[in-house]
């Protein structure tokens, strides 16, 4: 047996399934997702075996895109659970044959309960499809398996569909990257999207700072104090005046033996390179790797200095 022929044949098929699903795609979707878009309920998705499964994990990327959703088992249904349905709920039933028994039974009960039904089958001339308010066709010419059998190219297509949905409703809805990381503020995702460098930043009595009148060997002392490489020089009003890191220290020895009769305001870098208070810990962390910076003054949209952040924070909160 050739493996990796038979790898490419089984992708062959399962991408010809999508391109005749992308084909038939009608106005029956766009229904489907106003409807979505405009349930005053909830979106209950139910599926049997592996369209369980992929009725699961629809359900799941429903609710973290902004359309609150669930799964209903049907055979748990009818032993409780259906108690989480109510009337201004929307049912998402996805079936392959749309004779699955456990979920036609589930329609029918809901049906009663007026609730509306969006059908995802592969067969048009199903019971479930009978009983559907809309029915989306995701039907497919052969499964990819060997024996054409086991569910792979209809669970391909359906979880397809779902996505379709769900990327459709976010664009209808102009959800937001912002919006998406408040469902996800605990994943590597809802970090880069939601921290911001005042959530890293070192602030108050950890920030090394003096004035510009302050003698170079304070200023020394202060940076060596608060373990940073560096010392941010202010002015009266606390705005940001310069930076003197460790590495400027280093190369003014190189120049002058004796340098310490000087004030820190004689030997900082007066333009150092800036982070808004409000700005994403990404921005902050990619503009750091460019400039090759380890530190970065912080400050607020009129120059006062609010903090320092440092790349060990950065990389500690694992952005």
């Amino acid at each position: 047996m050739d493996i990796l022929k038979e790898i490419k044949r089984v992708l062959a098929v399962e991408r010809d399934a999508l391109k005749d699903l992308e084909a038939r795609i009608d106005k029956r979707a766009e229904t489907a997702v106003e409807w979505i878009r405009d349930c005053r309920g909830r979106i209950v998705v139910t599926g049997m075996g592996k369209m369980g499964l992929i009725g699961r994990k629809i359900a799941a990327t429903l609710t973290s895109t902004g359309t609150p959703a669930l799964y209903l088992h049907p055979v748990e249904a009818f032993h409780g659970d259906l108690g989480v349905v109510g009337a201004d709920d929307l049912l998402l039933a996805v079936s392959n044959s749309g004779e699955t028994e456990e979920v036609n039974h589930l329609t029918a009960f809901l049906k009663r309960l007026r609730v509306r039904v969006i059908a995802l089958t592969g067969n048009s001339n199903s019971t479930l499809a009978k009983q559907a308010d809309l029915v989306l066709d995701i039907s497919v010419r052969e499964e990819a398996d060997p024996l054409g059998v086991a569910p792979m190219s209809s669970t391909t297509a359906a979880l397809a569909m779902g996505d379709a949905l769900a990327a459709a409703l976010i664009h209808l809805r102009g959800f937001t990257r912002e919006q998406f990381a408040m469902f996800h503020p605990g994943g590597a995702l809802g970090r880069r999207l939601l921290w911001r460098v005042s959530d890293l930043m070192h602030t108050g009595e950890a920030v090394p700072r003096v004035l510009e009148t302050t003698p170079l060997k304070e200023a020394i002392v202060e940076m060596s104090k608060k373990r940073l490489g560096v010392v941010l020089v202010v002015d009266s009003e606390v705005k940001l005046a310069g930076i003197f890191t460790d590495g400027d220290l280093r190369r003014l020895l190189q120049r002058d033996s004796n340098p310490l009769d000087r004030t820190i305001g004689a030997c900082m870098v007066r333009t150092p390179k800036v982070v808004q208070v409000d700005c994403l810990a990404l921005e902050a962390l990619n503009i750091m790797e460019e400039k090759n910076l380890s530190v970065m003054p912080v400050i607020d949209d009129r120059g006062y200095l609010q903090g320092v952040l440092h790349i060990h924070r950065l990389i500690e909160a694992k952005l």
